[in-house]
């Protein structure tokens, strides 16, 4: 995956790539699929982590 995999981005930011996100509690059950353009959503009850990584992309490129 490129450099924004590594990237946390936190709640309220805008998205910059459509995709699946995880957020980053260690975890691996907390998923949010958003749209390029939108804003991250809050992270779920109870999640000790603090932001989003990027999972898998949308619509990667061929």
């Amino acid at each position: 995956m490129s450099e924004s995999s590594e990237k946390l981005y936190h709640p309220g930011e805008v998205v910059p790539q459509s995709g699946i996100y995880e957020c980053d509690c260690g975890q691996r059950h907390k998923y949010s699929t958003n749209v390029k353009g939108h804003r991250f959503p809050p992270l779920h009850e109870g999640c000790s982590g603090s932001g989003w990584r990027l999972k898998a992309l949308s619509h990667p490129n061929p």
